[in-house]
């Protein structure tokens, strides 16, 4: 039987539909990554879209699992990494860590279903956004769902929700009148979080207020890959009409910070910023969004 809660999650067919245009991209404010290619801001144009208001939830990846079968490369890996944290004292004792990143642990057995490992599950999380997803699952599962991912003009143009230069979705304050629009780090990273946002992990998918153009958590909670490959120097020279980024490179860019995000370390929560990884990696705190071309024929 299916668990009532995975029924009761938010679906992912909750398409926002945008007419396209041009807006301002990236960012050179004091706040950018330099290293990061957020600038120099630029007029880019993007064409009419469709993007779902709010991640891909467990709930509607574990449907597109029961219809395919699919496994994903965590699981065929037989590991993804977690944050030390969350971990049983002995499971993390026990699980590799990164010299560079040494709060994330490669646990045996962390995949979406099983987020930290042996004896983990989704009980209370069916509306949260799937984690432990590589960009290549989230490609099969876009290829499955009749929907693609979303190219990183398109994914910033939808985040800025119609707000011109502003660091966040809802404008250039972090808390405005102290109160918390997104799910990131609160206290000192990486050994206390105070989770005042009320998370300390994952957040439901629509758990704080739209933007302007009604899409949830473009802000934190989850890193959300894009179909861009990485460069932080291409789109300089490269186009400014419907850009889809450099045509090599390793890395796959990922937008919109993480429920791990904290000023001190990694402050890219703001719009403007991004960041890659290898499109075969997975972490318990990276999911993705749909996008569909809109046609002609179909109303804006």
């Amino acid at each position: 039987p299916v668990d009532p809660a995975r029924a009761a999650a938010p679906a992912d067919g909750r398409p926002v539909r945008l007419p396209g245009g041009t807006f301002l991209m990236g960012g050179d404010d004091r706040d950018a990554n330099r290293g990061d290619g957020e600038g120099p801001v630029r007029k880019v144009t993007v064409g009419p879209v469709e993007i779902d208001a709010h991640c891909v939830t467990n709930a509607r990846f574990a449907a597109f699992v029961d219809a395919t079968g699919y496994r994903t490369e965590a699981e065929s890996f037989g590991w993804s990494y977690v944050f030390a944290s969350f971990l049983p004292g002995e499971l993390r004792r026990v699980s590799p860590r990164p010299e560079s990143t040494p709060w994330w642990c490669g646990v045996g057995g962390a995949y979406w279903a099983a987020p930290e490992g042996p004896g983990s599950g989704l009980a209370e999380r069916w509306d949260h956004p799937v984690v432990h997803v590589t960009w290549h699952d989230a490609q099969e599962f876009c290829r499955w769902d009749g929907s693609r991912l979303p190219t990183e003009a398109e994914w910033e143009y939808a985040a800025r929700g119609g707000l011109e230069r502003k660091r966040y979705p809802w404008g250039d304050e972090l808390t405005p009148g102290g109160e918390h629009r997104c799910n990131i780090w609160q206290g000192r990273f990486p050994t206390r979080n105070t989770a005042e946002d009320g998370y300390a992990g994952t957040a439901p998918v629509d758990a704080f207020p739209p933007n302007g153009f009604g899409l949830h958590n473009v802000s934190g909670n989850v890193w959300e890959w894009v179909a861009d490959r990485w460069s932080a120097e291409f789109h300089r020279t490269g186009p400014r009409d419907n850009p889809t980024g450099p045509p090599h490179g390793p890395g796959r860019v990922m937008r919109g910070g993480s429920y791990l995000c904290h000023d001190s370390y990694c402050n890219r929560y703001r719009v403007a910023a991004r960041t890659s990884n290898s499109p075969d990696s997975s972490g318990g705190n990276t999911g993705f969004r749909c996008a569909r071309d809109i046609t002609g024929s179909e109303p804006a």
